[in-house]
């Protein structure tokens, strides 16, 4: 339930402090509401570097607002929830990609966005979900190490003629996605289109219709004759489609699944955030450096 009150005062705050909102496709519609923009990585990390706003308040989990910064380094970014970070960013460390270019000389490294900014220091080329398999295309390289999310390399491979070295790194919600979650809703919705996020085990992308990013499945079924649709990802994205589309009808492939760190973000949060201009993020100079150089081939490539 959205309330009026703080939304029309978020809604104020945001006009008086020339403050741009972003949020994930992931936030919760109390959030989605009042944001400039919603999206997933890619879109979003675009909007942040051509901002011109005082402020640029991200909700998201933490490695993206940290993006944001690193793009557009002259903007003062905050993040409502300094708490509100990445497990699967978590995972992996700069000494990781350090040790993996020494074990595979020679392979170039493609990090998934979500990664910390030690991380994508590191790292020759970022991708989302959406351009994964153009960035490794891109690449032209024989060998690529892919960190930190083992499905999304996993996927990736099946679409190019690259080897691919996974990290063994995953999101949580997304392995929490079954084979069997996705023949029970095919049951109960026969004629419901299957639409997969990557980040998914192979057993469950085998069983989709399409394999799509969370911007490619709005689009997709904005763009698709049929009126119902079965959705392996988070939740979040489910309330945004059947906000947007109410005309169509949005299913789970099985439970609903949730990220947690994604839904720690309130209104009240983003409020404080503005209110006391608090929690502004900072990238140390040299990382900032040569990460950027990283996200800005991944904004250049593809979709």
């Amino acid at each position: 339930m959205i309330r009026m009150g703080l939304h029309e005062k978020v809604l104020e705050l945001k006009r008086k402090k020339n403050a741009l909102v972003l949020a994930h496709n992931y936030q919760m519609s109390e959030i989605q509401v009042i944001a400039d923009h919603i999206g997933d990585s890619l879109g979003l990390a675009r909007l942040a570097m051509e901002a011109e706003r005082d402020f640029i308040v991200f909700c998201g989990v933490r490695f993206m607002a940290e993006t944001a910064k690193i793009l557009n380094p002259d903007a003062r970014v905050l993040i409502p929830r300094e708490d509100a970070t990445c497990p699967m960013a978590d995972m992996i460390e700069a000494a990781d990609v350090r040790r993996l270019r020494e074990e595979y000389p020679g392979a170039q490294v493609c990090s998934y966005v979500n990664t910390n900014a030690d991380v994508k220091a590191e790292t020759d080329v970022c991708c989302t979900s959406a351009n994964a398999v153009e960035v490794v295309q891109w690449l032209e390289a024989e060998r690529v190490v892919f960190t930190p999310d083992r499905n999304l390399a996993s996927y990736v491979e099946r679409n190019v003629n690259t080897e691919i070295i996974p990290f063994d790194g995953y999101c949580y919600v997304h392995m929490k996605f079954s084979a069997e979650d996705i023949r029970g809703s095919k049951s109960a919705h026969p004629e419901a289109v299957v639409l997969v996020h990557p980040e998914c085990r192979p057993e469950v992308i085998d069983e989709a219709d399409e394999v799509l990013s969370t911007s490619g499945m709005l689009t997709y079924a904005k763009e698709s004759p049929a009126g119902e649709f079965i959705i392996a990802t988070e939740e979040g994205l489910i309330e945004r489609l059947s906000r947007e589309m109410p005309d169509k009808a949005f299913y789970s492939a099985g439970m609903a699944r949730f990220c947690f760190n994604m839904k720690r973000i309130r209104l009240d949060d983003v409020y404080r955030c503005l209110d006391e201009e608090i929690y502004e993020v900072h990238v140390p100079p040299e990382i900032m450096k040569k990460a950027r150089v990283s996200l800005e081939r991944m904004v250049s490539i593809g979709k």
